[in-house]
This record gives structure tokens, C-alpha cells and sequence, in this order.
């Protein structure tokens, strides 16, 4: 569940990304859209828009569990798209992400002639190689997929080789970087995460997010300031101000961001139950709300094997 978030910011800040995977040249213009398609309540994970009408449109999906019905209904996605887009794009192409081979459904019935038909890429991530020889954006959807034991290591080689080649987007690459480990390791800071990958301070303050925090902190301090008519420059205090202020905004920054986090999953377990049952009652909508991380993930992984609405309210009471 976690993952799908993860790959929407991945393609949102790095678009490069499909076409690193595809090995393809990047070409210039692209906008990445996650698509809904109301008319059946129908969600395409991504889509890369060509900047003229006579480009490719790519669809992109990220599939992390089995779904043994997955292509009827990418297919039926891409399908309306073409119908209702139409004369925005010259040609299409589909790629569906695999953490592995075994995470595929097994039979392609009906769909076998377009599953193995040029327009049709499947990715398998833990068979792309290692690290070291991928592009970064590659490597960065590799590491969401990586053992916890794996994981330091390289998250650590990802941001050495960010700073060593001068990548484009450093500062967004090793955001991500944090990201993804924040999610893994839960239980650490971003601090002690930031010194687990060997990050220094002054590598910090240059990313986005340390930037805005200390701008609203000072401006709070400043603020303060002003308002009891204390203008004195007294540099010490005001940097032991700032620096606690900085603090106390990065543990609600972070709060927020695993709230927001939170809520997203919320959404999309939702969105899969509807999917599957049609309408959620009020009562069961509620009680998955209120679930841990934790817990949705684990009801995310459970849901495909339920067969009505009730066995997601045994799943529940269990689970309490």
C-alpha cells in the first residue's frame, strides 16, 4: 500500500523514470497524470501525456499483489482512455511493474495476445540488476522493494552516486531516498535516517525540506519578536530559537506526512473494496479508517482472497 504512494511521487518529481526503465532516450515534454475515468469509476495509476498529438501516450501500472483479474481491467482502462482521449496521441504503449514473476496472475486468458504483444511491457524489478549499474531512478524503485537487511546499504550507494555524478534534481532524489527508508524503518527519525545513509548537516540544509522548515521558523521567531518589541540582535538566542523551532517542525512535518500517508491508504483499500462489492457501508468504511498502517497493509494483502463483505468484517474482528 505504502509502495503505491512511493511510486506516484517517484514518477510525479522524476517522469524520466518510465523512460529509464524502458530504456528509451528522455523526451522532453512529458506530463505524468494519475487518471480517473468516471464513467465506470475506473483509476489508471499513471499516465504519461505526450506534449503533442502526434507522440506516444504511456500507461503505467504498479502491481504488488496478485490480482488474478489485473489485465481485464487494465486492459478495459486503457481501452476507455484510447475512446475518450483520442486526439491527443499518435500510438500507445502499456508497462506494468513486478516486484517478481511469481507476483503476476497466472493465466492471461483472454488477453494472451496482447499481453505478449509489443504493446505490452512487463517489468519484474529484482531482475533488472544491481544497483551500481542501473540508472538512479531505476535503483530508487529497486530500493522500495529491498529486505530491511538490504535496504542501508543501498539507500547509501543510491545517495553516494547522487552526489558523485551531480545527478539532476539532486536535492528531490535524496528526499526520496529518505522517504522511502522513513517508510521501511518507521521507528527512526528523519535525522537518525538522514545519518544512517551518511548524509551531513550541510547536505541537509540544502534539500527542500529543511529549507522550508527553517524559513518557518524564523519567520515565527522574527514574528515574535516584533509583536513584544524585542528587536535586539541577540544572534545566539535567536539561533538556540530557531534551531528548536526547526525541531519541533520537523517531528510535525513528519506527523503529517504519515498522516497524510495514512489517509491515502485508507482511500485506495477503499477504492479496491468497492471495486470488488460495489458500495462500503458506513459502518465498515469507519472502522477501516481508523486502522494502523500496519493493519491496512495487511488488509490490502488480504482483500483479494475475500469473497463478500462479510469476510472483511471477520478479517476485522480478528484483527481487533
Amino acid at each position: 500500500m505504502r509502495r503505491n504512494s512511493l511510486f506516484y511521487q517517484l514518477f510525479a518529481q522524476l517522469p524520466q523514470t518510465l523512460f529509464d526503465l524502458l530504456g528509451k532516450d528522455i523526451p522532453q515534454g512529458y506530463r505524468f497524470d494519475s487518471v480517473e475515468l468516471k464513467q465506470t469509476a475506473f483509476r489508471i495509476d499513471g499516465v504519461f501525456v505526450p506534449p503533442d498529438p502526434a507522440g506516444t501516450v504511456y500507461f503505467c501500472e504498479v502491481q504488488f499483489q496478485r490480482d488474478n483479474t489485473f489485465y481485464e481491467r487494465f486492459f478495459a482502462e486503457i481501452f476507455l482512455y484510447l475512446r475518450l482521449y483520442r486526439s491527443t496521441f499518435a500510438d500507445w504503449q502499456a508497462v506494468v511493474i513486478y516486484p517478481n514473476r511469481q507476483t503476476e496472475q497466472e493465466s492471461f486468458d483472454p488477453y494472451d495476445l496482447l499481453v505478449h504483444s509489443p504493446r505490452l511491457r512487463r517489468v519484474y524489478l529484482n531482475e533488472l540488476g544491481s544497483p551500481e549499474s542501473l540508472p538512479l531512478s531505476v535503483g530508487l524503485m529497486q530500493l522500495m522493494v529491498l529486505p530491511e537487511a538490504e535496504m542501508p546499504r543501498v539507500a547509501r550507494l543510491l545517495a553516494e552516486r547522487t552526489q558523485g555524478e551531480a545527478a539532476p534534481k539532486s536535492a528531490v532524489i535524496i528526499e526520496l531516498i529518505t522517504t522511502i527508508v522513513l517508510y521501511k524503518f518507521t521507528e527512526l527519525s528523519r535525522e537518525e535516517v538522514l545519518r544512517m545513509l551518511g548524509f551531513t548537516t550541510e547536505e541537509l540544509k540544502r534539500t527542500r525540506f529543511y529549507r522550508e522548515v527553517y524559513a518557518e521558523a524564523r519567520a515565527g521567531r522574527i514574528t515574535r519578536g516584533k509583536t513584544r518589541g524585542t528587536r535586539r540582535r541577540t544572534s545566539g538566542r535567536l539561533a538556540a530559537g530557531i534551531t528548536t523551532g526547526i525541531a519541533t517542525r520537523l517531528t510535525t512535518r513528519i506527523t503529517r506526512m504519515q498522516q497524510g500517508q495514512q489517509q491515502g491508504e485508507v482511500l485506495v483499500v477503499l477504492r479496491q473494496l468497492r471495486r470488488r462489492f460495489g458500495s462500503v457501508p458506513s459502518e465498515l468504511e469507519e472502522r477501516i479508517r481508523h486502522l494502523s498502517p500496519n493493519q491496512l497493509e495487511a488488509l490490502a494483502e488480504a482483500l483479494l482472497d475475500f469473497t463478500d463483505l462479510e469476510a472483511v468484517f471477520a478479517w476485522l474482528n480478528r484483527s481487533a
